[in-house]
């Protein structure tokens, strides 16, 4: 993780890229806010329809749920390495002489090289038992890193794959029973409060807009942003900035006042089922408010929150800082 003075650089003194001076930044405490006039008012937080049992038994299933899948064989805990690859050859494995110094794994995996067309091919080391979708790799082997399901190279309990960060690549690396895994601390919590299951007015973006988000180990990337949650909160209006990356639900990157103290410093993340066309809202459950990778461990990418994320009081509300070591 990046130390404390670089990642405080990162959220608060160096504006993001692509945040330019005619964008609207969004109010700031003791000024006006600024209304788009054609699109919908802020409207004022409220608890959203429904009993406070239904909500609070919705809550609990989705932490339950949360952390089924944090603690799965193939969750956040389980990372054990993020590695650089080099152009050229790159020997990989536990020895210390390898290029890739792994965590687990045989002495000498192989090597992995990096064409100038960031073409990535494998080759085994003679003593290295190393598998592909349940078949032994006896011979170079291209590893592929587009779409969702890149190549996985598996030995012993362990397996990694090509990663693409900006014009880089990495190999991550997870080993089902990694120490983060064996000694995961749990998760706490703020109370549940239906006052922060907001019902915030939705602005849509016509043109979709571009952001750039920069992430943990400094690479900034553009981001596809669909629109805007509008609402205020205790006499502060706020605009928030959510990702679209597919699917049915939207991805904010949000901090505030807490992080640092009670909650993880760099943000924390929130998922909002998208509003349906025309609708004019999208409903914000701040108690769904959860920790990045990040949180858990050192070797993730996580997304930092763009200045219009950066809400100006604190949201005791979701997840804590995690109290376990990484």
């Amino acid at each position: 993780m990046p130390p404390r003075h670089l990642l405080l650089a990162l959220l608060i003194a160096t504006p993001l890229p692509g945040f330019g001076a005619s964008q609207n930044p969004g109010p700031t405490p003791g000024s006006q806010p600024v209304r788009q006039a054609h699109g919908p008012e802020p409207v004022e937080g409220q608890r959203a329809t429904g009993s406070i049992d239904d909500h609070t038994k919705s809550i609990e299933t989705w932490r339950a749920a949360r952390i089924a899948r944090l603690t799965t064989p193939d969750g956040w805990l389980t990372l054990i390495g993020r590695h650089l690859l080099a152009p050229g050859a790159n020997t990989v494995g536990t020895a210390g002489d390898n290029a890739i110094k792994l965590a687990a794994g045989p002495p000498y995996l192989g090597t992995v090289a990096l064409a100038a067309n960031r073409k990535v091919m494998l080759t085994p080391a003679p003593s290295a038992l190393l598998e592909i979708d349940g078949q032994p790799v006896l011979r170079p082997t291209e590893l592929v890193f587009q779409g969702d399901k890149p190549t996985r190279v598996t030995f012993g309990t362990a397996n990694f794959y090509v990663m693409p960060r900006g014009d880089s690549l990495y190999l991550r690396v997870r080993d089902t029973t990694a120490d983060n895994l064996k000694k995961f601390a749990g998760i706490d919590y703020f109370p549940i409060d239906p006052a922060w299951r907001i019902e915030a007015a939705w602005v849509p973006f016509d043109p979709v807009k571009q952001i750039n988000i920069t992430n943990m180990i400094g690479v900034t990337e553009p981001a596809p942003v669909p629109g805007k949650a509008v609402f205020t909160w205790q006499g502060r209006t706020v605009e928030l900035l959510p990702i679209d990356e597919g699917g049915d639900n939207l991805f904010f990157v949000l901090t505030d006042l807490t992080a640092g103290e009670e909650t993880y410093e760099a943000s924390r993340f929130l998922y909002a089922a998208k509003p349906k066309p025309g609708e004019g809202k999208i409903i914000l459950d701040f108690n769904r408010m959860q920790n990045p990778p990040c949180a858990f461990t050192t070797f993730a990418t996580c997304p930092l929150p763009p200045k219009e994320n950066r809400m100006p009081f604190p949201v005791r509300a979701g997840e804590k800082n995690y109290r376990g070591a990484h």
